[in-house]
């Protein structure tokens, strides 16, 4: 699950492309399948929005939930691939990006009325 926050001004138009990046992201290094796609947008009304000095209102935050067991290499790699991409592919520099990864343990996820430690069927490997 990835959750995407800006100002909704900015956020919205590119809502799509965005998407698009980070998905692409999340396959290139991570081998997530296509059709393993859960981003939710809170595009948010300026005037809520507080984010640190240096920034510009593209600024972006990009939480990405996901089991743990990714080395720590790879998940350098995802970041800074985002960064990367979202500047070359969206125009939005990487200091107005800010992402951070959350890593829960398998049994703390619950989907298709089980639990991440009891599916044996995953289209892709956590542990990369």
């Amino acid at each position: 699950m990835i959750l995407i926050y800006g100002i909704k001004e900015r956020l919205n138009p590119i809502k799509g492309r965005l998407s698009d990046v980070i998905h692409g992201s999340m396959r290139d290094v991570l081998g997530m399948p296509e059709d393993k796609r859960a981003h939710r947008f809170i595009p948010m009304e300026a005037v809520d929005f507080y984010y640190p000095g240096g920034r510009s209102d593209a600024y972006t935050v990009i939480e990405i939930n996901m089991m743990a067991g990714r080395r720590p290499e790879t998940q350098k790699t995802l970041i800074k691939t985002l960064f990367e991409r979202i500047e070359t592919e969206l125009g939005i520099r990487p200091v107005d990006v800010e992402i951070t990864l959350h890593e829960q343990p398998p049994h703390c996820w619950g989907f298709r009325g089980m639990t991440g430690d009891e599916a044996a069927d995953l289209k892709y490997q956590v542990k990369v």
